[in-house]
């Protein structure tokens, strides 16, 4: 897995002590004066590391291993370079006790200095990644990638069942079961992990791949409207036309490189990505995915995207096109409300300048949740609404069908949107015009003009008796 050229290597000669007396241990540490120790450390010319030597007492991490991880994460903060943790290990190493225990706490409190100097940190789990090591420094990255095929979990296969006293399910502590349950980034093979570090650190560019779409009318016919309908209905249909980009979709065109932050949650997906030659953090929602609605596992991936880029000090993207949050018995019991409500106060108190276009659908709060942003921009044939208006059909006709009379009531637009004074810019739905208006929003965004925007609406409207 190693595959960097070392400029410079931190503490090649420390090596662990005896402080149990263990029986047998000695001996094991004499090869270490030779072999060095579990982890190696140094730099390169462009971040520095911490790689797992399995083949070395099992890659365990004892006092001296955990010293090195401590003195590379600080070092690396004093010279302002990010860390990649290459890993390999069985843990804490048993030999050595509570002695080794203790680097749990050490190592993670590193981490965390290193976090708040604002640097990026990522990690590749080899095989295989477990115990002490997993639950400490290397869970506290930022971006996270298993080694397909590899074995991952807090306690080992052999402990695990040991310890439960019952054989484990099939594709338990697995890196394939990792992922597939939002709990990395990406699942690489051994000869891509070179490519998705240098992406991830921005030293190269990875496009997101492009899917095919149907072909979808920007204008649908009068006849779509339904008995009643409006010109506020016929948006409606544009903003939902089978066919039209959605966030993702324009992410991939907006976007030259992505390195996807994943969740478990489809329909919201966020991305370190480049956008007009910077590096920013880009959220996207896609409608094509189940139902197009987030979840609030979605809510809680778009809070880590955030946190990540005012912690980094990018500007932060997102591409809005949704008809709603979930609001299934399932998300309302995993807290939607609440994740929605801490979703805008990420953004609320994000740092640094965000931008949002809302690129079809805008449905209500799980919308919101998303565009909170120093800069709201609005396709011409994008709606954004308090409510879809079969919903308020629904309020305040007792009747969902009439939906389309009830479209126009709701001022539903992005010309309401614009004379309302809600969004900024209503931008044409070339993808051309989308980039340039991105391009600006992101020269010109400031931090803190998501609240004036909206307190001037809403002041607007106030009346004193």
């Amino acid at each position: 897995m190693p595959f960097h050229r070392t400029t410079e290597e931190w503490d090649p000669n420390l090596i662990a002590g005896d402080p149990l007396g263990f029986p047998g241990y000695a001996a094991q540490r004499d090869a270490l004066a030779a072999s060095g120790e579990a982890v190696r450390t140094g730099r390169t010319e462009h971040y520095a590391f911490i790689e797992g030597r399995f083949e070395v007492l099992g890659g365990t991490m004892g006092a001296a291993a955990g010293e090195k991880v401590v003195r590379a994460y600080d070092r690396a903060r004093d010279l302002r370079l990010p860390m990649v943790a290459l890993t390999r290990t069985g843990g804490a190493r048993l030999q050595e006790g509570m002695v080794a225990l203790v680097q749990l706490a050490r190592t993670a409190a590193a981490a965390r200095r290193h976090a708040e100097a604002g640097l990026l940190s990522l990690a590749v789990y080899g095989s295989p990644t477990t115990g002490g090591v997993l639950a400490s420094y290397a869970s506290l990255v930022d971006l996270r990638a298993v080694v397909a095929g590899a074995v991952i979990g807090f306690a080992g296969p052999r402990v695990a069942e040991g310890t439960l006293g019952v054989p484990l399910p099939p594709g338990s502590h697995t890196a394939e079961s990792v992922y597939d349950h939002g709990l990395a980034d990406a699942r690489l093979g051994a000869d891509d992990v070179a490519a998705w570090v240098e992406a991830a650190l921005g030293l190269i560019d990875r496009p997101l791949p492009t899917r095919s779409l149907p072909a979808w009318e920007v204008a649908p016919g009068g006849s779509e409207a339904g008995v009643g309908g409006s010109d506020a209905w016929l948006e409606v249909l544009r903003s939902r036309a089978v066919g039209r980009p959605s966030g993702i979709d324009r992410a991939a065109r907006l976007c030259s490189s992505w390195v996807e932050l994943r969740g478990s949650d489809p329909t919201v997906r966020a991305g370190l990505a480049r956008v007009a030659g910077r590096r920013c953090v880009v959220v996207a929602t896609d409608r094509y995915c189940a139902s197009g609605r987030p979840t609030p596992a979605g809510f809680r991936l778009a809070r880590r995207a955030v946190g990540l880029a005012g912690r980094l000090g990018m500007p932060v993207v997102t591409l809005v096109d949704t008809p709603g949050a979930d609001p299934s018995p399932e998300a309302e019991v995993d807290g939607v409300a609440s994740e929605i409500a801490r979703t805008l106060a990420a953004l609320a108190s994000c740092p640094t300048p965000t931008v949002s276009a809302c690129v079809g659908e805008g449905g209500s709060g799980g919308a919101l949740a998303l565009s909170y942003t120093d800069r709201l921009l609005m396709l011409e044939h994008a709606t954004f609404s308090v409510i879809a208006p079969e919903g308020a059909a629904a309020i305040l006709e007792r009747d969902a069908t009439k939906a389309a009379e009830v479209a126009d009531r709701l001022r539903l637009t992005s010309g309401d949107m614009l004379e309302l004074g809600i969004v900024d810019e209503v931008i044409g739905e070339d993808q051309r015009a989308l980039d340039d208006a991105v391009d600006r929003a992101l020269q010109e965004a400031s931090a803190g003009e998501r609240d004036r925007r909206w307190d001037a609406v809403t002041a607007r409207w106030l009346h004193q008796r």
